[in-house]
């Protein structure tokens, strides 16, 4: 089995949370708030908002339903994010604006690029260091087969990291390192399926989000002493439906004292909410309108008059424009979607989108980075 960690909530839990209506979510969210305000004080707490439309709808809550008006949104500058999320910041009062120290092209050529996933990649660039560690050759000769083998049969398994073990399948569900482990018995973890990175003439890494937004922003934690509020949710990951799970909304006794209010939330209540409040998101959205097609209904069937009538039979939305933003030239997730991140960009922000030809880490453009893993991996990651 996996390592047993406490957890404070259960899997049930969440999903009960999930599905109760709107109106619900918002007062379980809004005491959390106060819970987190009463504890810290106005001035000891801050929004981290990203000028997407989930922390613009926790915002919303903060200022609107709970009342507190002195809450700074704090909003992370990042240079490959779309422009128009920090002009849309900038029409908030009490914005703060950070910097990082380093561009993301230093950040690129330093550490790698992100692509498949933040999991992924730290498991990939981890078990690339192990390997060089042993074997100073290892990676300059890793094309010509056999030397993961080689190594592996060198070494004493049990001292091989967790992260080369997971990248090569050599992980149990009971945690124990060894060979020739039938599918079924392997970690639910493991990420053999990405192995074929160790050969890449380039790295990828999990770093970029650390030293463009967390430590901008853990600095400003050091600074001011202020915990944050932050606007996740379980549903956008397996990682963070396990945070929840652990420590639940409000994270007390975390290294970083942590509110996420809104972990239970869903992004179709994101979606409901703006439209019942009429609220204004970051244009690179484009409107919200309900998903016919998601319904298999025709346009005539259904209005947005609707709503309300009988909340868990609410009509599906979707915004016209992006579904999400964030760094516009992060490959997280890229190899899953049908409607390219990239070509999007290419038609919205062609500048933004020429980066892939200029970007380079080990000399390879992130462009050939990503033919080579399209290539390698069996992939379809259009750009």
């Amino acid at each position: 089995m996996e390592d047993v960690i406490e957890m404070k909530h259960t899997i049930q839990e969440l999903y009960s949370m999930q599905a109760a209506p709107l109106s619900t979510k918002v007062r379980m969210t809004a005491s959390r708030i106060r819970a987190w305000v009463n504890e810290y004080g106005e001035d000891g707490v801050y929004l981290s908002f990203s000028g997407g439309k989930d922390s613009t709808v926790l915002a919303h809550i903060i200022r609107e339903v709970c009342g507190y008006k002195n809450i700074p949104f704090v909003f992370a500058d990042v240079p490959t994010q779309y422009p128009e999320l920090k002009q849309f910041a900038m029409t908030f009062d009490n914005i703060v604006i950070l910097k990082s120290k380093i561009s993301f092209a230093q950040v690129c050529e330093k550490y790698g690029f992100p692509m498949i996933s933040k999991e992924v990649a730290e498991c990939v660039s981890g078990a690339r260091k192990y390997l060089e560690r042993i074997d100073s050759q290892a990676m300059t000769r890793m094309t010509r087969g056999g030397v993961i083998t080689n190594i592996v049969r060198s070494e004493k398994l049990e001292s091989m990291t967790r992260r080369t073990a997971l990248l090569l399948g050599m992980l149990s569900k009971d945690n124990k390192k060894m060979k020739n482990i039938p599918s079924l018995d392997k970690s639910a973890y493991s990420q053999e399926r990405y192995k074929f990175f160790l050969e890449a003439p380039f790295e990828i890494s999990n770093k970029c989000c650390n030293v463009m937004k967390k430590n901008p922003v853990h600095r400003y934690y050091r600074q001011t002493g202020r915990k944050p509020i932050i606007a996740t949710m379980a549903s956008e990951s397996r990682l963070r439906t396990q945070t929840w799970l652990k420590n639940g909304c409000n994270g007390f006794d975390l290294t970083i004292p942590t509110s996420t209010p809104m972990s239970f939330w869903t992004e179709q209540d994101v979606l409901l909410y703006i439209k019942e409040n009429n609220l204004p998101i970051c244009p690179v959205y484009g409107d919200i309108v309900i998903d016919y097609s998601a319904m298999g209904q025709c346009e005539n069937q259904m209005s947005f008059a609707d709503y309300g009538i009988f909340d868990n039979e609410r009509p599906l939305l979707k915004t016209t424009g992006c579904n999400r933003t964030g760094c516009v030239l992060c490959a997280f997730g890229a190899h899953l979607e049908k409607d390219s991140r990239f070509l999007r960009l290419k038609e919205t922000h062609p500048k933004l989108h020429n980066l892939l030809y200029v970007l380079k880490n080990n000399g390879v453009t992130y462009a050939e980075a990503i033919d080579w893993v399209n290539e390698h991996g069996n992939m379809n990651i259009r750009y």
